[in-house]
């Protein structure tokens, strides 16, 4: 590649209710986070922050601010940022996906990008480095969504696929309330995410009680959503513990199955036969923690909950969940016999991964006492 690419990164549409709000602050400390990263390893010509923010401040030199308030198509706006930027070669990125990336990291990706597309999931791409030709171009029109946008580079433009190793800084991203959780617990970051905890505590007790679990050999947790292979092998291979796996509907977001009601989960049918209560009295019985994409299970009840009601849930405050069904199941989540956490996919992923990873270096540092 003869020039080195510009980080494009796309952070908006997350304002509304308190948790809301909550989320999108971290979201936008650690978009700041990584411009400075990417920016200090010298691998990049500059960085384009976009957003329909126009109050939104850049304090990170190197970054140009692109503001449009207007009506939003991801692949619309990505297209006519490269156009109007006239960028030669993109690392795309979502403003919170891999906050874990330093510079050596942002670094690897730009120098892997060659002839090629390169991306940390090649099913439900966060980052996506590749250079920009016409056919690039056209394909970007087509992505309602940026999950799709690495097999879509691709397939218009025919060249090679390449991901990252799939690792805890490639995996991780900031979903919702459970992945700030996670590495509110952890202490990762950049220096503008830790500084968000300090003013917006989270709950952490389930996290807490979960963690000694997968240093123990006796012990079994359930993982319950969309995990796929990476994530079945590195637990079978990471983790002491035993694991009870239900991966269910990979590609739900991706592939449109939860907008065309074709999601389908064993544990939604469960709950539909026996309930609610039942399922929980039998889940200690599976394992003696449950990790759960609750976004599967509302897929396959045809409930489109609300992103705040998903928040509120992730969080465990079941009391402000307006769907009745969020709401009672994160009720009898919250006061079941073992530790439930509900999350979204960076949970089953990266968010386990960081989870497990911690639990050894803390298991370690115990050992070492």
């Amino acid at each position: 590649m003869d020039h080195p690419p510009t980080l494009v990164v796309f952070l908006g549409g997350l304002r509304g209710s308190p948790v809301e709000e909550m989320v999108a602050a971290a979201r936008r400390a650690t978009a700041l986070d990584s411009v400075e990263a990417a920016l200090s390893s010298g691998a990049f010509t500059g960085a384009v922050l976009v957003t329909d923010d126009a109050s939104f401040e850049a304090n990170v030199p190197g970054l140009a601010l692109d503001i449009d308030p207007g009506p939003f198509h991801f692949g619309s706006r990505l297209a006519r940022v490269v156009r109007g930027h006239n960028l030669g070669a993109v690392v795309y990125m979502g403003g919170g996906s891999v906050p874990l990336f330093g510079p050596a990291d942002f670094a690897g990706v730009a120098k892997a990008l060659g002839a090629g597309i390169v991306t940390n999931n090649a099913f439900s791409s966060d980052l996506v480095a590749f250079s920009v030709t016409d056919a690039a171009l056209a394909a970007l029109e087509t992505l309602d969504r940026d999950n799709g946008l690495a097999r879509a580079l691709q397939e218009r433009t025919g060249l090679a696929l390449a991901e990252l190793p799939r690792t805890v800084a490639t995996q991780m991203d900031i979903d919702g309330p459970s992945d700030l959780a996670i590495l509110a617990l952890t202490e990762e970051g950049g220096a503008r995410l830790q500084a968000h905890f300090t003013t917006h505590a989270l709950d952490q007790r389930r996290y807490e009680r979960a963690l000694p679990l997968f240093t123990d050999r006796e012990a079994q947790i359930v993982v319950a959503g969309r995990a796929g292979s990476h994530s079945w092998q590195y637990l079978e291979r990471e983790t002491a513990c035993r694991v009870r796996l239900f991966a269910e509907e990979r590609g739900l977001e991706a592939e449109g199955r939860a907008q065309t009601s074709a999601a389908r989960s064993l544990l939604g049918f469960f709950i539909e036969t026996a309930g609610i209560t039942r399922f929980f009295d039998v889940l200690p019985e599976l394992g003696d923690a449950a990790f759960i994409d609750t976004r599967v299970l509302l897929a396959h009840m045809r409930i489109e909950a609300s992103r705040q009601d998903r928040f509120l849930s992730d969080l465990g405050v079941w009391s402000e969940v307006r769907d009745s069904f969020l709401r009672d199941f994160t009720h009898a989540a919250a006061e079941a016999r073992i530790p439930v956490l509900l999350g979204g996919h960076s949970l089953m992923s990266g968010g386990l991964m960081a989870l497990n990873e911690f639990a050894w270096r803390r298991n370690d540092l115990r050992g070492s006492d």
